[in-house]
């Protein structure tokens, strides 16, 4: 184990989005609030609990959780479902960019047939706009 990393039994470190996809995935099975501990549990324990609480925190910081105080420790839940924070990150990251034209061209040039048949019915039954 090398110090700081959290992650025991000789095991590689994981990239934190790896880290963070696995803790959202317990919290979504979970179907409940869950506290580090529980999530550290549902993971498999291959993680410290600290390494466990500072991902939670992560995400708390970045909205993609909500958390209630329980004792002296909160519990934690996802304020969205899966497709709802892919799609929270898809508009994070076109904010990023000035040229939003090009950016959306590029994106729909890359959909495959059924992708981009799929995106025309939704903006067709929206009448335009996604929102």
């Amino acid at each position: 184990m090398t110090a700081g990393d959290g992650i025991g039994h000789g095991e590689p470190r994981r990239p934190a989005g790896e880290l963070e996809a696995g803790v959202l995935a317990a919290l979504w099975a979970a179907g409940a609030p869950l506290t580090p501990g529980e999530v550290q549990a549902e993971l498999g324990g291959g993680l410290a609990r600290t390494t466990v609480t500072t991902i939670l925190t992560r995400l708390y910081d970045k909205g993609a959780l909500t958390r209630r105080r329980i004792g002296r420790g909160y519990a934690y839940t996802p304020t969205e479902d899966a497709p709802g924070l892919t799609a929270r990150r898809m508009h994070t990251e076109l904010a990023k960019e000035e040229d939003r034209s090009t950016v959306l061209a590029r994106f729909v040039s890359q959909l495959s047939d059924e992708d981009e048949r799929l995106l025309r019915s939704l903006l067709d039954e929206s009448g335009g706009d996604p929102r």
